[in-house]
């Protein structure tokens, strides 16, 4: 029996619902894998179909594709085993299963199938809506090697793990849809270390890459020897496809691919690029457009549509009224500069005083209040919205996570857009971000960073008119959301009731509004949509934990 096998790991970008793109490029990386004369060659979870297909699963058309698919990738395997995820449907009088499937093709021709036994169900996943559970290991010998098969979640429990090994496996591959957030990367290893000392065998962990919607996949595959040491890691957030020696007997000094894991901050910047950057291109947008107001939610946003599409195909929008100062006219304009983008500045003084006009018999008697905030708000989104029709391009939203959660936006005004890149950002780790991305150099003016944030939609405003300062807001929503604790919990910390009571009762009347905004880049474990799903309409209050 061989102890050695060449694998050449996949860490590929797919199209979700594109499966001609994606065949293509499973096509094209086994064209290099057989160059590199490889033994095996493995592709991540659902690579035919991308991941998550979510209810494309339900559309009897999608597996008139997937099997023509199958048909075309067995026709250019030859010299090399291949294994590849894919949605397999097997139909029966009672109802269709669809199985989340891995198959082993060889010599033009599948040889052997598993389907994922643990389905998660939970944060961003539900794949019991879609998928009927798997229960037999799959052992496949490779060019004398005795190989698991196994998917994802199924490295997150003891059993599928224990059942291949049982059978005779010697080496375990772990083909994956893992999205990112933050300490995601870490945690991976550290459970997979305990599947590794557990079973006393290699895993090689090979992960997607690409956003999704909200999602974004960050890569960092990994192979850990059976002595729980991770010996070759691929790079985070980039395409790659690598060929490993795995010896199953022996342990393995680290190997010639060695990546190391991104600090924090660079991991959250990259994964920022790497969302929007997919999102933009993946839905056919030639570039994006974005109001720049000399704030600094709209510098980092620039920044990060900088990298992720380049200068010249970003557009930068400043829409001064009576109240925009100076100072961020003067910001605007210079951090445009620096990053080399088409900037100009449309007035919308004019406008704001036609609506005003339309609507003074309407307001007579009226104070003035957050009503003339808005309608500024939502003349931006006029003009914004206008220019990315007018030229294909998509428009950026600035929210940051701290404002989505509070409702300290305006509706079809600065939520109108179709991403917000900081959506799940809170305000002080955007601040953090600013500071790393100036690291440097100060690409954004260091006057943007130490000012009092506003909106400046009103004379003398400043963000802390209306919320606590963001240091304790975030700091409360971390529990309240994050965490899940009580209102009573979150006071006995130490802080004030009145500011705790009044936080969530604003992050729980403003749900109507993060329901209506654009979706934004996946950052935290908690983030709005997917994660976090909680009824429009509800009286509950949570005052327990005394």
């Amino acid at each position: 029996m061989s102890s050695q096998l060449k694998i050449s790991m996949a860490q590929l970008n797919f199209h979700v619902g594109d499966i001609a793109l994606n065949t293509g490029k499973i096509v094209d990386a086994i064209a290099r894998a057989e160059l590199d004369q490889a033994d095996l060659l493995v592709f991540p979870e659902l690579a035919i179909t991308g991941y998550p297909p979510e209810d494309l699963l339900f559309r009897k058309g999608l597996y008139l594709q997937v099997d023509a698919a199958l048909k075309q990738i067995c026709s250019h395997v030859h010299n090399l085993d291949v294994i590849v995820g894919y949605p397999r449907l097997v139909p029966r009088e009672s109802g269709n299963a669809i199985y989340n499937a891995a198959c082993l093709i060889r010599n033009g021709e599948i040889f052997a199938v598993y389907d994922k036994w643990a389905l998660p169900n939970y944060s961003v996943f539900d794949e019991k809506r879609y998928f009927q559970a798997g229960s037999q290991s799959c052992v496949v010998d490779v060019k004398g090697v005795p190989v698991g098969i196994t998917i994802c979640e199924d490295i997150w429990e003891q059993a599928p793990i224990n059942a291949a090994v049982k059978d005779g496996a010697k080496l375990v591959v772990n083909i994956n849809a893992s999205p990112f957030h933050l300490g995601k990367m870490e945690s991976r290893e550290v459970e997979v270390q305990k599947r590794v000392r557990e079973a006393g065998v290699p895993i090689v962990y090979l992960n997607l890459l690409g956003g999704q919607d909200e999602l974004v996949f960050d890569g960092a595959s990994f192979v850990m020897n059976s002595a729980g040491e991770t010996v070759c890691r691929l790079a985070a957030f980039e395409e790659q496809q690598s060929l490993i020696r795995v010896d199953v007997k022996t342990v393995e000094p680290k190997l010639a691919t060695m990546q190391d894991l991104p600090a924090t901050y660079q991991a959250i910047f990259d994964a920022l690029v790497l969302g929007v950057k997919d999102y933009v291109r993946k839905n056919g947008f030639s570039g994006v457009v974005l109001g720049l107001s000399g704030g600094i939610d709209s510098a980092l946003t620039l920044v990060v549509a900088v990298e992720a599409l380049g200068a010249e195909n970003v557009e930068a929008i400043m829409l001064p009224t009576r109240y925009t100062s100076d100072m961020s006219l003067q910001d605007a304009e210079k951090l445009a500069a620096n990053l080399r983008v088409d900037y100009r500045s449309i007035a919308i003084e004019p406008a704001f005083k036609t609506v005003l006009s339309m609507l003074s018999d309407e307001f007579a008697g009226r104070e003035v209040d957050a009503t003339e905030e808005n309608i500024q708000a939502r003349i931006r989104g006029i003009v914004l919205m206008g220019i990315s029709n007018k030229k294909g391009k998509m428009v950026l939203t600035t929210g940051n996570k701290s404002e989505m959660a509070v409702g300290y936006s305006t509706l079809y005004g600065d939520m109108a857009g179709g991403f917000d890149v900081l959506k799940d950002l809170p305000k002080t780790l955007v601040y953090d971000i600013c500071r790393y991305c100036n690291r440097d150099k100060d690409v954004i003016p260091r006057r943007i960073i130490e000012r009092p944030p506003s909106a400046e939609l009103r004379d003398d405003q400043t963000d802390q008119d209306s919320l606590p300062d963001y240091e304790v807001l975030d700091a409360i929503l971390d529990c309240y959301i994050e965490k899940e604790m009580s209102i009573n919990e979150i006071i006995s910390l130490g802080y004030d009731a009145d500011v705790v009571y009044n936080v969530a009762r604003m992050v729980d009347i403003n749900e109507y509004k993060r329901r209506q905004a654009p979706p934004g880049v996946r950052i935290t474990p908690k983030a709005f949509g997917r994660d976090r799903r909680y009824p429009l309409t509800s009286g509950f209050v949570d005052k327990t934990g005394e």
